[in-house]
């Protein structure tokens, strides 16, 4: 119940997506004391352990008007963190670590603080890299990991395990698990990755296997669903101001002079709308959640003649595909092309100048900076209690600033795109001040 003034206001009762446990099909499961509470750099006060009564909830914002509803009866799920018993033995912990899709900002970080976190926080010394993806697990030999291997591994960027796309074989995969000893997998991808691993967490629990399996969602472009924000998009955009710079000082230094980036972003524009805010040199944006035409009263030919004659230069941005998912056209050279033809029709006989950058590999091979390297550890550290604690079959991350642990298939299936009816896509058109490409 919510007092105010004037009302009384109800709040439903919750609805906690569940998580899957070792119990719910291996009921013998057995429980340890958790090692934190006897290490002495934590501090174990009331509330430190979390239990089953604590929640995230999906939607911290309601309209209390009832004019735009949300789901009845709201979303929630269980937080994240250190849980009082523990489903594993430390010593008879072998955990494997895999890398699986494109490169992204932070994923040796998260590498790097999952094996620190298994030795430190719970003495599991018997750690594992997969090498090569989903393919590394019957196709190579694991390598064993300690802190001291992975000490500086932040630092860099890439895998060093080296990642791969496809040679998911469901029943090799699981075979190799098996064989290997491993009841801990940590893996590390985006969402072709999570479908994966809905796949691998639903054979183990069919084979009834003692074996929990996480998620850690990587995609650089930000669109997983439900979580706030994937690691190594903070670092994404920071790396794109340094193409919309060079593509600014390449248009303001040119008679009509027009710089085009292309950015990473299969079907989403949130790189592209985030570095808009941050850069303000921006002219107009394109990203994959509006249409936009090019020629017409209200097109993008009509929009950028007014801006070269007002300004002399314009800077463009266009988000493009960062994987092997759907396949999509090249943007950023269509662009290209068809901005030059338009200036040599309708311009014949004055100067244009075009510049095009694709940072791509720029951005996606770099280490995470601070921010992103903050943030994988959090991440890290959540997966490693909720495994702990016998959970299996889910995806750690923060909701609304809360880490939670999430289903995997829930993950695997949920979209973030941009809303371009929030206020951000606003703020964006008034920086730019674009048109909203709607044909009269």
């Amino acid at each position: 119940m919510a007092n105010s003034s004037s009302s009384t206001i109800t709040i439903p009762n919750f609805q906690l997506q569940h998580i899957t446990h070792l119990r719910d099909y291996i009921p013998q499961a057995q429980t340890h004391p958790n090692p934190l509470a006897f290490n002495p750099y934590f501090q174990t006060f009331p509330g430190f352990f979390l239990s089953q009564t604590d929640i995230v909830l999906r939607h911290n914002a309601l309209d209390l008007s009832g004019t735009f509803p949300t789901p009845t009866p709201p979303l929630a799920y269980t937080r994240a963190g250190p849980r009082n018993r523990i489903f594993f033995n430390p010593t008879h912990v072998h955990a494997a670590v895999v890398t699986c899709g494109g490169l992204c900002p932070g994923m040796n970080t998260v590498i790097r603080e999952l094996v620190v976190g298994l030795w430190e926080l719970y003495g599991v010394h018997e750690i594992f890299g997969i090498k090569a993806g989903y393919r590394g697990f019957y196709s190579y030999e694991p390598v064993k990991l300690n802190p001291k291997m992975v000490d500086d591994w932040h630092k860099r960027g890439g895998t060093v395990l080296e990642t791969s796309r496809g040679g998911f074989d469901l029943q090799k995969i699981v075979d190799a698990i098996q064989n290997h000893g491993f009841n801990q997998l940590y893996i590390i991808g985006g969402d072709g990755t999570m479908r994966g691993a809905v796949e691998i967490f639903e054979e183990l629990k069919r084979r009834k296997l003692y074996i929990s399996v996480v998620g850690i969602p990587k995609t650089v472009d930000n669109d997983v669903g439900i979580i706030d924000r994937s690691f190594g998009f903070q670092t994404a955009v920071e790396m794109a101001q340094q193409a919309i710079n060079a593509a600014h000082v390449e248009a303001v230094s040119a008679v009509n002079g027009i710089g085009l980036v292309k950015l990473m972003g299969r079907s989403t524009g949130h790189i592209a709308l985030h570095a808009t805010l941050s850069s303000r040199d921006v002219d107009c944006c394109l990203i994959p959640e509006i249409d936009f035409f090019l020629e017409g009263k209200g097109g993008l030919f009509e929009f950028l003649e007014d801006r070269l004659k007002e300004m002399g230069h314009a800077v463009l941005k266009a988000e493009k595909d960062e994987s092997g998912n759907p396949v999509f056209l090249d943007v950023g050279v269509w662009l290209k092309s068809e901005l030059k033809n338009w200036w040599s029709r309708d311009h014949p006989n004055e100067l244009f100048t075009i510049k095009y950058i694709d940072p791509t590999y720029m951005i996606r091979a770099v280490p995470a900076n601070a921010t992103d390297n903050s943030y994988c550890t959090l991440l890290a550290h959540s997966a490693i209690h909720g495994v702990m604690a016998g959970y299996t079959g889910f995806v750690c991350g923060p909701i609304n600033g809360n880490y939670a642990y999430i289903p995997v298939d829930e993950v695997a299936k949920a979209k973030n795109k941009v809303d371009t009816r929030d206020h951000r896509w606003s703020w964006v058109r008034s920086v730019s001040n674009q048109p909203d490409f709607i044909k009269c």
